[in-house]
């Protein structure tokens, strides 16, 4: 695989003298474990290596990145412009409305993480869209700051120029950047969610990235927020700019607690990252829509040609198919339309027929798609045995590219033997950000 030679020249250095690393190891995840309790983050496994990867993946990922986001926005320009192209994706009036309305700025998906099964730059396989709620950055920082100043990383890098990837910066830089192009003044910001779903570790580090940039910037929760004067406030604390964090599906369970911030919205009263536009990405049943002739009349031959083999087939799970997904279950996965953070997905491959005959008819009574299964091939990672001693060992990877106003910007890698999808986190590990060669690469 391409980060082979990077993984070997690592794991010689390792198995030189596996105790002194293997110790070395040890006390990274205490410190890891530590710096996640520190900011209220939840505490995810990781090896003692990184995701190795060279300015020619870099460049992958980039030009990937930037076909899904010409893609995205003829979609997302169809969905406004045409009702009976609407009409496949099937949402909810008041949601629509929200949609259609206009936000303000050009970008229709300001953030986001596209996650896939990478292997070259020609064999690759989207498994989902984040664009509601894209998060995770703080575990990349934490866990490869640490692993970046392990004894093993300081010898490999005598040898090759490695360095981590701030996740931060950058959309401090391209949010502010939105805002003030179009109101040519500073905002005051606010990251919003229903707080008890949120991703603490996440909005403290962004916090703290805004405020070292100079601006202003407090966590809210969405319901504590009022509408006075014209003014979208947070207490005593005027919001002019909302870096959105909370996903469309669960705004709608609470639409009508937040009356205030939909009347704000729908008055312009501030400026909302990402708008409710991102949401149409973001639903699952896009993967089908993706595949409809009229989505095809709107794109070049080449961007029809990268969803017939980058993005799997898929169709709704349905009492007529229901046979033929049971019976063929290591061929398919069924994922709930609305769900995120991997709630209730389910790969074939991971269960015993009983129960995935029993999967899938409880999943008849909800709505939800149905894949065809992708077999990436797996990535060698650097791991030691409960003894200690250092070894190779396969490990399948799923990797999402960050992709911040329509510019790859880095990378969250979920690594594991069992299932990356649909598993609990108690199964996987966090690779970070290891980019060799050269940072600039964009």
């Amino acid at each position: 695989m391409y980060n082979d030679k990077y993984v070997e020249d690592f794991y010689e250095i390792v198995k030189e003298d596996p105790e002194k690393y293997h110790s070395d190891y040890l006390s990274i995840r205490k410190k890891i474990k530590k710096d996640f309790k520190d900011n209220d983050g939840k505490i995810m496994n990781n090896l003692y290596q990184g995701y190795f990867y060279s300015k020619k993946e870099w460049d992958n990922y980039y030009s990937i990145a930037k076909t899904l986001m010409s893609i995205t926005k003829k979609v997302i320009k169809n969905y406004v412009e045409d009702e009976e192209y609407r009409k496949l994706f099937g949402f909810p009036e008041k949601l629509e409305e929200l949609i259609l309305h206009d936000p303000g700025y050009d970008i229709p998906v300001p953030m986001c993480r596209y996650d896939m099964f990478y292997d070259n730059e020609d064999d690759f396989m989207f498994l989902e869209f984040n664009t509601d709620g894209t998060s995770a950055m703080n575990e990349d920082k934490i866990i490869g700051e640490n692993l970046f100043a392990s004894k093993a990383m300081r010898e490999f890098n005598k040898k090759h120029d490695v360095r981590t990837i701030d996740l931060f910066t950058p959309w401090v830089e391209k949010s502010t950047a939105i805002y003030e192009a179009k109101l040519n003044k500073k905002p005051n910001i606010a990251i919003v969610d229903f707080l008890e779903l949120a991703t603490m570790a996440d909005f403290k580090m962004f916090k703290d990235y805004y405020k070292a940039a100079g601006y202003n910037c407090e966590i809210c929760d969405i319901r504590d927020l009022t509408y006075e004067k014209g003014n979208l406030m947070c207490k005593d604390y005027k919001i002019d700019l909302v870096y959105r964090r909370f996903v469309a599906l669960e705004f709608m369970k609470h639409y009508d607690e937040v009356t205030d911030f939909i009347k704000a919205y729908l008055d312009n009263a501030f400026m909302m990252l990402g708008s409710f536009r991102t949401h149409i990405m973001h639903e699952k049943k896009t993967f089908k829509v993706l595949h409809d002739e009229k989505t095809f009349e709107i794109l070049s031959p080449e961007e029809v040609e990268f969803i017939k083999n980058h993005i799997p087939f898929t169709a709704m799970l349905e009492p007529k198919v229901a046979d033929k997904i049971k019976g063929n279950k290591d061929e398919y996965i069924i994922k709930p339309i609305d769900g995120y953070m991997s709630t209730g997905v389910a790969p074939g491959q991971k269960y015993d027929q009983e129960e995935w005959n029993r999967i899938v008819d409880e999943a008849l009574d909800e709505e939800y798609i149905y894949q065809k299964f992708y077999n990436s091939k797996p990535l060698s990672f650097v791991e030691f045995d409960e003894e200690g001693k250092a070894q190779r060992a396969d490990y399948g990877a799923v990797i999402g590219l960050y992709i911040f106003a329509e510019e790859f910007s880095g990378l969250y890698v979920r690594i594991g033997k069992q299932s990356v999808i649909g598993g609990f986190q108690s199964t996987y590990f966090i690779a970070p950000n290891m980019y060799i060669d050269c940072y600039n690469a964009g």
